[in-house]
């Protein structure tokens, strides 16, 4: 069985590939959602990454509808002390940006779409610059000693206000970040690495990318003259027009060949693999797409594999 990573220093142990919920009543229905959940509970996963807001930009929604389908399943399945569950604050459209209240009403918004008394990991889905970091820790530590929260990350945040945020914390004891939530992926790597990778670095910080397999594109499904039914095809077909992403396909391919794995399957592996990287997120619409996902966990890049994908990705 697949060994579990710890997540930082929350005291949370995770599956090596965190499922990615964006996609839970937008693009999979119930029935989907319910036969993703299970299948990659079935494979031992056991960490899954939601969001308030998702997915309220689909006309007629409001937002939590991945929330709520996910807050069903742990109750039809009985499960809920066996899976790690995140979700984040801050976008809903009913609860905007991270002062104090809104933070605290939008947790227990959350907590009643996913049926639950507490989240495990909470993040602030994106800063919010006109509030002081002094009010965001206090009210996140608020939440985990209320019992609601156990753990707190930060997604799209700066290197500057993580540091400020972290400082604060341990000036005055309080809950610090032990979780970001970068976009980071094989031509995606200039966001984290460097000063946002070194403050995680130094300060004990697990990392969880999002868009680890940049919308499809590190699939190895878009190609020159290839047509790709998706409702993220247009974000994954730009990187195609690049020369950095030609030559990662191209390293993906070699790889991919000598390992007799899936080019996705090396993505994330590569991801992995990287310093402070405790699990990517990776998201499928149905069973079928979760096996080449899944593999990630079982395949050990050699170091030539990596230069090679490293020099590639450069």
């Amino acid at each position: 069985m697949t060994s579990l990573r710890p997540l930082g220093s929350s005291g949370l142990d995770v599956f090596p590939l965190g499922l990615g919920g964006n996609v839970f009543g937008w693009t999979a229905d119930r029935s989907d959602t319910f036969a993703v959940l299970d299948a990659y509970a079935a494979a031992g996963g056991n960490f899954l990454d939601t969001a308030d807001v998702y997915s309220a930009w689909v006309d007629g929604h409001q937002g939590g509808e991945s929330e709520t389908l996910i807050g069903q399943w742990l109750a039809a399945r009985g499960n809920r002390s066996d899976i790690v569950v995140a979700t984040k604050a801050g976008s809903h459209p009913d609860f905007k940006g991270l002062s104090a209240a809104t933070v605290k009403r939008a947790a227990d918004a959350s907590l009643k779409r996913l049926d639950t008394d507490h989240i495990d990991l909470y993040y602030t889905h994106f800063d919010d610059p006109t509030v002081p970091v002094e009010e965001i820790v206090t009210a996140l530590d608020e939440l985990v000693r209320a019992g609601k929260v156990r753990a707190v990350g930060a997604s799209n945040l700066t290197a500057e206000r993580l540091q400020e945020s972290l400082d604060f914390a341990d000036r005055e004891g309080l809950t610090r970040y032990s979780v970001l939530q970068p976009e980071y992926n094989l031509v995606s790597r200039d966001t984290y690495e460097g000063r946002l990778q070194a403050v995680a670095s130094r300060s004990g910080i697990a990392a969880v990318p999002y868009f680890a397999l940049a919308s499809g594109f590190l699939t190895g499904k878009y190609r020159p003259g290839a047509t790709v039914g998706s409702a993220r095809s247009g974000s994954a077909a730009a990187h195609l027009g690049t020369e950095r992403g030609q030559r990662v396909l191209a390293a993906l391919d070699t790889v991919a060949a000598d390992r007799g794995a899936e080019v996705a399957t090396v993505a994330l592996a590569w991801l992995a693999a990287r310093p402070t990287v405790a699990a990517p997120l990776a998201s499928a619409r149905n069973p079928e797409q979760l096996p080449a996902l899944l593999a990630m966990a079982d395949l050990e890049l050699t170091p030539e594999d990596l230069t090679l994908l490293t020099e590639a990705s450069a």
